[in-house]
């Protein structure tokens, strides 16, 4: 919500500055917005590593600064102070007049999430290696089950099942409102028995399963912000600033495209609702390219080796059958 507030603000601010009424302002007003955005100085200035220059925010945010902007003009609508709406919406196939689909103001990209390299990945963990347990069991979990960080910091004692080594995710922490139960493995198991025991020096109350060990807040449920910091700090020791607390979530679901799993059981163990956001991982795992080629090149390497040998035989024997 104070995302939302923020991008509306900064289009009425943009209103004020032109002269213009909200109220009654079309698709063109709503452009200078839109190059107001993509014209932006970015804040990390020109020395940024990514497909943008150094201007502009980035497509995703200004995705983002548009859906409240879309939003209020619906209000307007709703409440009859409108007749339309000059924000687009909908998907757009160039070259297909007839769709029916209506042209956005700005094009979405569609970019594979990024995961860390395996020495990036190895580095990570000799940092995280020095950490309190508590912080080594987050990792652990956010990565065996995939969890987002909502999720993780939102776990609760009664969420875990030890003896099954399974984990619930709770409805209300979730994106998209889907309860799901996904196992961790037997190394996490060992991490967690072991924090239990040190959690009990902190507290022997049921309920929010990391606490801060701060002496501010000693004892109350750990903030996404906290975890937030933790990973940025193990981040920045270990020489891999792109890393995050939705990266382990990532390189798990590719792990398990690489592994093989159906599409449906990736989504089922992520928590999607649609399966067209699991195609991103198998994508990025690059599998379903790798089998195509592997048995494209060895039907290739066959027919090769066939010809090799054919041009070996005697005269008038092919494949070693008579001409």
């Amino acid at each position: 919500m104070d995302a939302y507030a923020r991008g509306l603000a900064e289009y009425l601010v943009l209103c004020e500055r032109e002269a213009v009424d909200p109220l009654s302002a079309g698709r063109t007003h709503v452009g200078v917005f839109v190059r107001e955005l993509a014209s932006r100085p970015h804040r990390r200035g020109s020395n940024i590593v990514s497909i943008e220059s150094g201007v502009g925010l980035a497509n995703a945010t200004i995705q983002q600064r548009l859906v409240p902007v879309r939003l209020f003009y619906d209000f307007l609508v709703e409440e009859g102070l409108r007749e339309s709406n000059p924000v687009g919406r909908g998907r757009y196939t160039p070259g297909r007049r007839a769709s029916g689909h209506k042209r956005g103001l700005v094009p979405r990209f569609t970019k594979l999430p990024w995961i860390p390299s395996e020495q990036q990945w190895l580095d990570l963990l000799e940092v995280a290696r020095c950490e309190p347990v508590r912080n080594r069991l987050m990792l652990a979990l956010a990565y065996d089950a995939a969890l987002r960080r909502e999720e993780l910091c939102s776990l609760r004692t009664g969420d875990l099942d030890p003896a099954h080594r399974t984990v619930r995710v709770r409805a209300e922490t979730t994106k998209n409102r889907l309860e799901r139960v996904v196992p961790y493995s037997a190394p996490t198991g060992v991490l967690l028995a072991d924090y239990l025991a040190h959690r009990a020096a902190i507290s022997r109350a049921r309920g929010p399963l990391f606490l801060s060990e701060s002496r501010r807040n000693y004892g109350q449920p750990l903030s996404l912000w906290t975890w937030s910091k933790v990973v940025r700090r193990l981040a920045l020791t270990a020489g891999v600033e792109r890393f995050s607390t939705h990266t382990t979530r990532h390189l798990c679901l590719t792990d398990l495209a690489r592994m093989g799993w159906e599409i449906h059981a990736i989504a089922s163990f992520a928590g999607h609702r649609h399966t067209d956001t699991t195609l991103q991982y198998i994508h990025l795992s690059g599998r379903d390219l790798a089998e195509k080629l592997k048995s494209g090149m060895d039907h290739i390497h066959a027919w090769r080796v066939r010809m090799l040998a054919d041009t070996g035989a005697p005269d008038g024997v092919v494949g070693g059958v008579s001409r």
